[in-house]
């Protein structure tokens, strides 16, 4: 196991961050709600808040799902992925606006090959509370990279900057290995 940093943002995302019909769609991260903790599960992730639970729209019981087959109900990013993001496209890209569930403070980039062996979290006891199976980079869209970029742009520079997004910088999809409780604070470790 490697160490790769403390969870310091746990999220959901209410509705879908996408709005409007092809070509014309829009990213706003408006639904996404901060919360201190997440139930995991192969299906999804839930967020606590306001004394229940909050259905993530990627979880698969959530009405408008956007993760029917259940292969990417998790995203993991990383403070050191937004660092490099807002170094580019400026003050805007607060960490968290990407809509990853759990983000960890970490230095630097992570890759695939990084995290490929999967994912765990740790309690502050040292036991592990849940385990994810990395599928695959979350890709840039083109709604997010025009947000990021502040508006529309040439296709030239939209195409450098979904390069510059690709390859893990916009996170990773993963699904969850059983079911567990994390918490802002747990520790994520590589498998």
């Amino acid at each position: 196991m490697r160490e790769l940093g403390r969870l310091v943002r746990l999220q959901i995302q209410r509705t879908t961050l996408k709005t409007g019909v092809k070509p014309e769609r829009r990213y706003d991260p408006a639904p996404i709600l901060d919360v201190p903790r997440l139930a995991l599960s192969p299906d999804g992730v839930m967020g606590a808040a306001d004394g229940g639970w909050v259905v993530d729209v990627h979880h698969r019981a959530h009405p408008a799902t956007k993760n029917e087959d259940g292969l990417h109900g998790v995203s993991v990013g990383f403070t050191g992925h937004y660092a490099a993001m807002r170094e580019r496209f400026g003050p805007h890209l607060v960490t968290g606006c990407a809509g990853e569930n759990l983000i960890a403070e970490t230095p630097g980039r992570f890759s695939f090959d990084d995290v490929a062996g999967g994912l765990a979290i740790v309690g502050a006891d040292g036991q592990e509370r849940a385990r994810l199976q990395v599928l695959q980079v979350a890709h840039p869209c083109r709604p997010f990279t025009g947000w990021a970029l502040g508006g529309t742009v040439e296709s030239a520079v939209l195409k450098e900057q979904l390069q510059f997004l690709d390859d893990g910088m916009r996170g990773f999809y993963c699904t969850a290995l059983g079911s567990g409780l994390v918490e802002v604070g747990d520790l994520l470790v590589t498998l």
